[in-house]
């Protein structure tokens, strides 16, 4: 998880006995393959784990890559928030402006606007947590089909090989202070599922 926002959830997360730790990353310059390989070296500091990770957003298609391209990791579960693994609509609405892809940022706009699917071929056990309240700026930039938290659609976080997938009602921002959505992510951390803990 990256920055302030994510203030709430870890509290929510250290009260329940995990211990976060925030992984910060350049969203607006850089490329997803140093963002990766910064977040591999350290989840291999914290030795033979395991070492659950959670992203919200763009923070979850650093995950994707982290694991897609580095081997020898701590083992542990991985939780999805709004992530938009098969792209993102008001992405690619933002960078077909003159000025759009310099607002996205270098790391965004290549990840955001990637057309190709993506899949989960990792052992791990993933969870995927989508919004269905449609509160956010990402309505403002592209007709976003329904369900959607706002900002990303909920088409736009369905993986192939992921373990469990469930739509909350939250908006995109929001999913990040939901009391709802730390506790099913407590859950599936703990058991590897979203409907027991």
């Amino acid at each position: 998880m990256n920055g302030l926002e994510s203030f709430v959830l870890r509290n929510r997360l250290a009260q329940a006995g995990f211990e976060p730790c925030v992984f910060r990353y350049p969203s607006t310059q850089g490329d997803i393959g140093r963002a990766a390989a910064a977040l591999a070296n350290r989840l291999r500091e914290f030795g033979d784990g395991p070492v659950h990770l959670v992203g919200h957003s763009l923070g979850g298609l650093v995950i994707l890559e982290t694991i897609a391209a580095e081997r020898q990791l701590p083992p542990g579960r991985v939780v999805l928030l709004g992530s938009p693994v098969q792209g993102s609509r008001a992405a690619r609405a933002v960078a077909g402006w003159s000025l759009g892809p310099h607002l996205l940022g270098r790391l965004a706009a290549a990840e955001l606007t990637r057309h190709e699917s993506r899949d989960w071929r990792s052992p791990r056990e993933l969870g995927i947590i989508a919004g269905s309240r449609s509160a956010g700026m990402g309505r403002l930039f592209a007709e976003l089909p329904a369900p959607n938290d706002g900002t990303v659609s909920v088409d736009e976080t369905q993986l192939a090989g992921a373990k469990e997938h469930i739509v909350l009602d939250v908006s995109h921002t929001g999913m990040l202070v939901s009391a709802v959505v730390a506790d099913s992510l407590l859950k599936f951390l703990i058991s590897g599922s979203f409907e027991r803990r």
